[in-house]
């Protein structure tokens, strides 16, 4: 087994030291995302169409019927591989998704969070019932070109509406790596030493081959599946895979 690097061993005032140094980066970051956040509050808005009809649980719904009677919207844009086993759907998406759990507390700040399926309803909703999820959720994919509209459909969106009355806009949008806002295992590894052990882009790189290390990727998340002996996949919510 390869052996793993290690940071140097110093005394306790020499860390703490350059921990103090270190600390007033993090404090400058932190300033700096408190600033960037109040930009995007000042963004302008866009009004869209509350019509735009998707498919729920209930069936036919409209992008006004998602805010669930709250101010403002969360919607996730989710990629989906129409009829494709559920370990062949899209592990980044997966990955943000398993990770939105406990709601109530945007909630009482008058916010809804939904996931807004890219792929045919009954099927994807099976895929959510296979995770154990429980956000809402519902199908776009009748209305991505009016939802998406001047981004490409078929790739992972994080998109923040506003209701006032019957009158919806769109106040952000984010995509890629924006999408991490959803996320907090990469904030905790991000504090360890070894940090995201996965490969990829320069910023990747940068966050995570500081010593020599394994090299993983979030491959675990695809289905977040456990495979028995005889091959039958079972999902966080213990039912086997989705017909």
């Amino acid at each position: 087994m390869t052996e793993l690097g290690t940071p140097q061993v110093v005394d306790r005032s020499t860390f703490q030291a350059e921990l103090d140094a270190l600390r007033v980066r993090e404090k400058a970051h932190t300033r700096e995302g408190d600033a960037i956040a109040a930009a995007r509050r000042r963004l302008p808005m866009l009004e869209v169409d509350g019509a735009t009809p998707l498919i729920g649980e209930r069936g036919a719904v409209t992008l006004l019927d998602a805010f669930e009677g709250r101010r403002m919207l969360i919607a996730y844009y989710f990629m989906w591989h129409t009829g494709h086993p559920a370990p062949e759907q899209c592990e980044g998406c997966t990955w943000v998704t398993a990770q939105v759990r406990e709601l109530s507390y945007i909630h009482s700040r008058d916010v809804t969070y939904a996931t807004f399926c890219q792929g045919p309803y009954e099927e994807s909703a099976r895929y959510r019932d296979f995770m154990g999820w429980e956000m809402p959720w519902y199908s776009a994919l009748g209305s991505l070109e009016t939802l998406l509209v001047g981004r490409r459909v078929g790739r992972m969106h994080l998109v923040c509406y506003l209701r006032q009355g019957s009158k919806v806009f769109e106040t952000y949008w984010t995509t890629s790596r924006g999408v991490e806002a959803m996320d907090n295992s990469y904030r905790l590894l991000d504090l360890t030493v070894y940090g995201r052990r996965e490969g990829g882009g320069l910023a990747r790189r940068m966050a995570t081959t500081v010593y020599r290390q394994p090299s993983y990727s979030h491959r675990w998340t695809s289905h977040r599946s456990v495979v028995s002996p005889e091959g039958r996949v079972f999902g966080r919510s213990g039912r086997t895979e989705p017909a």
